[in-house]
């Protein structure tokens, strides 16, 4: 995070098109030897990671290339058909719960504010976020010719594993230094319609992804990870060795829900085509530098909220 507006910047100024990571930017702190994500003030790093949005949007906009956002949710199968059903029906969001979760990240640094720009509620909460951030303007603009955006936002964080109470058996990551571990986010819209986007870094059983959409004409459940396509029993853990089954299960014995193709089922192969195709043809992208600056900005002004107990922030929109 700390290096995506830099990099994206230079190659913006080559003229050359960009595939960012997400989140797109954020805030990794001062720089002083004290600094600490539990006690500095929240509204530095919303206008803090502002500013960089806004730096790296003047530098897309004076290029001849562009900001290509690699967020995968989007292009995962199950969100393209929600597109398709939005835009086919005439469909109104009312409410998008989604959630990201698994039992902790295997980058040590992930553990530290200052080079993850965040806890759990960036880390994690930027994907399901970022899809119904998506699917909103897909609505708005197959309706009224324009996208519905977030307007405000709530949310609390907690440090569970940080905790003096909790009890560690092992199961899951607590060496977090100064990051939440648990968020969740209320967004409303300019409709007044809502999402509640859950990340967490306290779920077993491997990665947990879903967006639930309730609409006035249709209810949609997309089970990125896990999913059903395919089901396995097995007695023995050692019989699945050398078996992938899905990213970060804590056992391969009993039941499980081994994926026939990941990749597929999270929008890799799919965004990368997209991606390319932009390039080499000038075709649009779903998922553009407003929709990841608009995530950011969600986001930061949620982490601002949690820290007033959840008292409602406005979110500026891109």
């Amino acid at each position: 995070v700390a290096v995506h507006e830099e990099i994206t910047v230079a190659a913006l100024e080559a003229g050359r098109d960009v595939i960012c990571e997400k989140p797109l930017t954020g805030y990794c702190g001062d720089g002083s030897e004290g600094f600490h994500g539990d006690t500095f003030p929240k509204e530095t790093a919303l206008a803090e990671a502002l500013a960089s949005v806004r730096r790296m949007l003047d530098a897309e906009a004076g290029s001849r290339g562009r900001i290509f956002y690699a967020e995968n949710w989007v292009y995962a199968p199950a969100i393209q058909k929600e597109r398709e059903i939005l835009e086919k029906t005439g469909g109104q969001i009312l409410w998008i719960h989604g959630e990201e979760a698994h039992s902790g990240s295997h980058a040590r640094t992930y553990a530290f504010w200052k080079y993850s720009g965040g806890g759990v509620m960036i880390g994690k909460g930027c994907h399901p976020l970022a899809a119904a951030l998506y699917l909103k303007r897909v609505e708005g603009r197959a309706r009224d010719g324009k996208p519905i955006l977030p307007a405000s936002v709530t949310a609390r964080t907690h440090a569970l594993t940080r905790m003096p109470t909790f009890r560690d058996e092992g199961h899951i990551r607590c060496d977090y230094h100064d990051i939440d571990d648990f968020s969740m986010m209320h967004v409303e819209f300019t409709d007044g319609c809502v999402a509640t986007i859950f990340a967490s870094d306290v779920i077993l059983g491997g990665i947990h992804n879903w967006l639930e959409v309730a609409a006035n004409n249709h209810r949609v459940i997309c089970n990125i990870n896990p999913n059903t396509a395919m089901q396995a029993y097995n007695p023995v853990e050692a019989n699945f060795r050398d078996i992938y089954v899905v990213e970060k299960t804590g056992t391969k014995q009993g039941w499980s829900f081994p994926s026939p193709n990941e990749d597929w089922f999270t929008g890799y192969p799919q965004e990368i085509e997209a991606f390319y195709r932009a390039a080499a043809y000038g075709d649009p992208v779903e998922t553009d530098s407003r929709l990841a600056a608009d995530t950011i900005s969600t986001i930061y002004s949620a982490y601002v909220s949690a820290e007033r107990q959840g008292a409602a922030v406005p979110v500026q929109t891109f």
